[in-house]
C-alpha cells in the first residue's frame, strides 16, 4: 500500500471528472437494449456492448493490457467531486501491452477510479487483476492517466480483447466510417409497378464524408437496402456487418425519424414511403444498445 502522500498532491488533476467503477444502466438513446442475440447486446461475459465499448475506445487515445499492483484508498476529504457512497482509490498497475498510443507509455501507470460497493456492501478487491484501461494522459507527468469514463477500466478477457483491437483498427483506418451528424435530403422515386420503388437518404457527418443509404423496393421481392461511403451507390454497397465500426456509426448515430425538412420537396405520398423505407432501416440495424445516458465526449 503506498502513501497518500505520493499522490495526493496531484489527485485533483488526474481526475478530469468522477470516474466511477460501477454505475446503473442507463437507458439507450433510441431503443431499448438490445436482446442477447443482437449487434448490440453484451460481448460475452464482459457485460459490455459493442456500442459502449466502441464509444470507449474512440474516446481513448491510450489503451493497456496492465496488471493491478496496488490500490490505496483516497479520504473523502482529498477526494473532490466524489459521489456519496462511493470510493475513490489511486491503482498503479504494470503494464502487460500497450492496445492503443502514439507516445509509448512507461511500465507502470497511476490512474484514480472511484468504486461502489457491491450488493453485500463490500467494496471489490483490484490487486492482481488484469484489466483493459481506456485513457488519456494526466497533465501529471508520464504514466497518469485520466479514465475516459466511469467504466473506462474493465477486467481483462480474450474476447474483450479481441474486439477492442478490432475496434482501434477501425477507428484508425484511413476510410473508417465518419460520425453521423444528421439527415440531409431524402428522394423517392416511384417504379413502373404498384410497389415498386427506390428511396435515398443522404446522412451528413462529421469531417464531410459522403453517406448514404438506399431502399430498393420490388413487388413479391423482400425490401433490400444498403450504405454508400461515396457519391455513388453500386452493386457493392451492402448493409454493414453487424457489430462493425460502420454499424455503430448508423445504429447509434441515426435519429429515430427523418426530419421534415429532409423531405420538403416531395410530394406527400413520396414523403411518407421514404419515412416507411427510412424506418425499414432501423428496425435492420436493430438497437444501438448504449447504456450511458450521454455518449462520452
Amino acid at each position: 500500500m503506498f502513501s497518500l502522500i505520493r499522490f495526493a498532491p496531484s489527485a485533483a488533476l488526474l481526475m478530469a471528472a468522477p470516474v466511477v467503477a460501477q454505475y446503473p444502466e442507463a437507458p439507450s438513446q433510441r431503443l431499448p437494449v438490445a436482446q442477447a442475440n443482437a449487434p448490440g447486446a453484451p460481448l460475452g461475459d464482459s457485460g459490455i456492448g459493442y456500442a459502449d465499448l466502441a464509444d470507449l475506445v474512440i474516446a481513448a487515445p491510450v489503451i493497456v493490457d496492465a496488471t493491478i499492483r496496488s490500490t490505496a484508498k483516497i479520504k473523502p476529504a482529498e477526494a473532490p467531486g466524489l459521489r456519496p457512497g462511493l470510493t475513490r482509490y489511486y491503482v498503479e498497475a504494470d503494464v502487460g501491452t500497450l492496445v492503443r498510443g502514439a507516445d509509448g507509455i512507461p511500465a507502470q501507470v497511476g490512474y484514480l477510479i472511484d468504486v461502489a460497493p457491491d450488493s453485500s456492501g463490500r467494496l471489490p478487491k483490484f490487486k492482481k487483476r488484469r484489466v483493459l484501461v481506456f485513457g488519456r494522459h494526466a497533465p501529471t507527468g508520464a504514466g497518469q492517466l485520466q479514465l475516459v469514463a466511469p467504466d473506462a477500466q474493465r477486467d481483462w478477457t480474450p474476447e474483450l480483447d479481441a474486439e477492442v483491437r478490432r475496434i482501434a483498427r477501425a477507428s484508425l483506418a484511413q476510410d473508417a466510417p465518419p460520425r453521423i451528424t444528421g439527415i440531409g435530403n431524402a428522394f423517392h422515386v416511384p417504379g413502373a409497378l404498384p410497389g415498386e420503388g427506390e428511396t435515398q437518404v443522404f446522412l451528413t457527418t462529421a469531417n464531410g464524408a459522403p453517406v448514404s443509404l438506399s431502399v430498393l423496393r420490388r413487388p413479391g421481392e423482400r425490401p433490400r437496402w444498403a450504405v454508400a461511403l461515396s457519391d455513388i451507390v453500386d452493386e457493392a454497397a451492402a448493409p454493414p456487418p453487424p457489430r462493425s465500426l460502420l454499424w455503430y456509426r448508423l445504429a447509434c448515430g441515426l435519429p429515430a425519424a427523418l426530419p421534415a425538412t429532409s423531405t420538403t420537396a416531395l410530394a406527400p405520398d413520396d414523403a411518407a414511403k421514404a419515412q416507411a423505407d427510412y424506418a425499414f432501416v432501423l428496425a435492420q440495424l436493430g438497437p444501438c444498445g448504449r447504456t450511458r445516458a450521454e455518449p462520452i465526449s
